[in-house]
């Protein structure tokens, strides 16, 4: 959100042809986010994530569509921005680590665990996207 980048980043996942079914924006606390990125706890940028993380408003989002786990991951980059490439998120907007732009799901189930944290279930909206029959069979 600091960074104005939120626009531009749904644009490449709706031009991708993914479906936006849940967002918000909300001020994220220490407890949520250190649940949400138990994972890398041990690492040295942890606790500077989190701080950062909690700095400030952010825009959490559920996007559905075919692979869209798999396909995000490839959208967003590499977690270090120096080994993301150009085109990618993180290679266009990211210079270090712990000042993250954008976080995607490294599997399904990480998906559906971190939709359970930022999400109620009421919250998903399912809706007919006109596009499908252009981009699925």
């Amino acid at each position: 959100v600091q960074r104005h980048l939120v626009g531009e980043i749904i644009r490449r996942f709706e031009k991708k042809g993914f479906k936006l079914v849940a967002m918000k924006l909300m001020q994220a606390s220490e407890e949520l986010l250190k649940e949400h990125y138990i994972s890398l706890r041990g690492r040295p940028f942890f606790s500077h994530l989190v701080k950062f993380m909690s700095s400030g408003p952010i825009v959490a989002m559920v996007w559905q569509g075919q692979e869209v786990v798999k396909t995000a991951r490839m959208m967003i980059g590499e977690t270090n921005p120096a080994d993301s490439k150009p085109g990618t998120i993180r290679g266009d907007f990211c210079i270090e680590v712990d000042k993250n732009v954008v976080h995607g799901s490294d599997s399904v189930e990480s998906a559906q665990r971190e939709i359970a944290l930022w999400f109620r279930s009421e919250e998903l909206v399912c809706w007919k996207d006109s596009r499908e029959h252009w981009i699925y069979e």
